[in-house]
């Protein structure tokens, strides 16, 4: 339990705001939280202060009370002066704690009903780069995966034990998912539980899983703030159910086209270090799935025997069913990823009861990617500064570390103890190679992909909140300087140039262009962000 806390804590928490939110989504959600924080309003999220109802509300009621905390803290954060308080680290603190209740309910389960492989199952899910990618990212991926999981595991456990306070909390955690995403969380849950019981023929089961008090404790939690929602914004039911659920799965509405095999790849990074070991589980699971499902039908042995049955089809249904979506973006599979960990799992648990040793191919398959793993935390930096990789001293260097973690964890697994220590050298890569990103890549992530620097450049100039004009800078940006300087910014390309006078946002080198939209006015030169190839104006009246 020790480890395991130590390694959530410095995976999850470690460095948590050492970089800006980035992209667009990041500092919408984060925005939105704080705009219903200051309203006292736990029903209508907004951003700049119209509707925006792409979302449920449970990460922004997570995220307004992360929030309200940190502003109570009398060593809260002023990185971040716009709005002591509210930080980068406050908004993906929901994230983080929603993965390590993931981590804990995966510990807890197999050690009541798995014995053995529960600190295997716990450590694979939180050192898989998916997991950890999505702990520290202020968004409803990690509630939505993380709720996913505890109610999948919650009805496995009732199906095998019929204790119905896992039933219980099987609806409790959907009803959590469908606060975090939407109808997608008892939509693939259904898929996955009726294609499990009907490749079981445990059609009872079917009716004793929709259980009354339990279908009423779901209601209970979703419909009171469905209900609130939609009757002060009678456009809900169109702008979340038909647009960014319906619209969004079958036509390509926002912009996010990808092949139909784009989730393969992205499922396999997902669960970097693990995917050598996901592919030989998922071969051993289904090696042994049919004699194994026959043997249960035959013999009438108990549905545990069908655990790797119900993982197979738990990580496959997600994945297939938004590949089939016309609108894809990394994270909608990450429900699928527990489900790939425990496979991992299952599988070392399988090989330590025949004492089996892991295999030479396994081993240098298992070494070379957790060798690239540190290979590329090391070479991040260099990365994120000039956005490709240029060979020079450090990336061989970065190379020759990498190459002496994969030999050693290779060998390591060949030894007698190999099969023991797998998990735990695994993990030790997997936290030298955050401690890396974290130590290394951190301020240069930060200056090239976040508006934080952007905003502490206006904020240098004038500690009051003067208006703020952009033109022709990308969405991240615009975003991210709404957050951190808490007001909303104009957009010169639209034809809204403030009257009063204002900094001017915009590309590099344009402030003769700049002139000619603003006739008359004096524009003078502040500062540059070189980092982001971006210059700063004040724009007079």
């Amino acid at each position: 339990m020790l480890l395991l806390t130590a390694f959530c804590g410095f995976l999850f928490f470690y460095g948590l705001g050492a970089f800006g939110l980035l992209g667009a989504d990041e500092p919408r959600y984060a925005q939105v939280a704080r705009e219903m924080l200051d309203r006292s309003d736990w029903v209508t999220p907004t951003l700049q202060g119209k509707p925006w109802l792409e979302k449920p509300a449970l990460y922004y009621w997570q995220a307004m009370l992360s929030f309200r905390v940190e502003r109570m803290l009398p060593f809260a954060s002023n990185q971040d002066k716009a709005d002591p308080g509210v930080t980068a680290k406050a908004a993906r603190l929901p994230a983080a704690l929603d993965a390590v209740l993931l981590v804990g309910a995966i510990y807890f389960f197999l050690r009541r009903f798995r014995p053995g492989s529960e600190l295997n199952g716990a450590l694979i899910t939180a050192s898989s780069a998916g997991v950890i990618g999505f702990a520290r990212a202020a968004g409803t991926d990690m509630p939505l995966a993380a709720a996913f999981a505890v109610a999948l595991l919650g009805w496995y456990a009732w199906y095998v034990g019929g204790n119905r306070i896992y039933l219980a909390v099987f609806y409790i955690f959907l009803a959590l998912g469908t606060l975090a995403k939407g109808p997608v969380a008892p939509a693939l849950s259904a898929v996955i539980i009726f294609l499990f019981l009907a490749l079981k023929r445990d059609w009872r089961a079917i009716p004793r899983t929709l259980w009354i008090p339990g279908i009423v404790l779901c209601f209970a939690f979703t419909l009171p703030w469905y209900i609130a929602v939609e009757v002060r914004n009678p456009e809900f039911f169109r702008v979340f159910i038909l647009e960014h659920n319906l619209a969004r799965f079958s036509e390509d509405l926002y912009h996010h086209p990808q092949p139909f095999w784009f989730y393969l790849p992205v499922f396999l990074l997902a669960m970097t270090p693990w995917t050598v070991a996901l592919v030989f589980a998922v071969a051993e699971a289904a090696r042994r799935l049919r004699p194994a499902w026959s043997a249960s039908r035959q013999n009438g042995s108990g549905p545990e025997d069908c655990w790797p049955l119900f993982l197979l089809i738990w990580m496959l249904v997600p994945v297939l069913f938004f590949s089939a979506s016309q609108s894809k973006l990394p994270g909608y599979i990450l429900p699928a990823a527990p489900a790939g960990a425990l496979l991992v799992a299952e599988y070392l648990a399988g090989r330590a009861r025949e004492e089996k040793k892991l295999s030479p191919l396994f081993a240098a398959g298992h070494g070379l990617f957790c060798g690239l793993l540190i290979f590329g935390a090391f070479s991040a930096a260099s990365i994120a500064g000039t956005h490709h990789l240029h060979w020079g001293s450090g990336s061989w260097t970065a190379a020759a570390i990498a190459a002496c973690f994969a030999l050693g964890i290779s060998a390591t697994l060949l030894s007698r103890a190999g099969l023991r220590l797998f998990s735990r050298v695994t993990a030790f890569a997997v936290v030298v190679s955050v401690g890396a990103v974290i130590g290394f890549a951190a301020p240069l992530i930060d200056a090239t992909q976040s508006a934080r620097p952007i905003a502490q450049s206006i904020q240098a100039f004038s500690r009051e909140p003067v208006p703020i004009a952009l033109y022709h800078i990308n969405r991240a940006q615009e975003y991210g300087l709404e957050f951190y300087l808490n007001r909303p910014a104009e957009k010169y390309e639209d034809g809204n140039i403030p009257a009063a006078a204002h900094v001017l946002v915009a590309r590099q080198g344009g402030q003769v262009q700049v002139a000619q939209l603003v006739p008359g006015r004096r524009v003078s030169y502040l500062t540059s962000v070189p980092a982001q190839k971006l210059d700063l104006y004040w724009v007079g009246k």
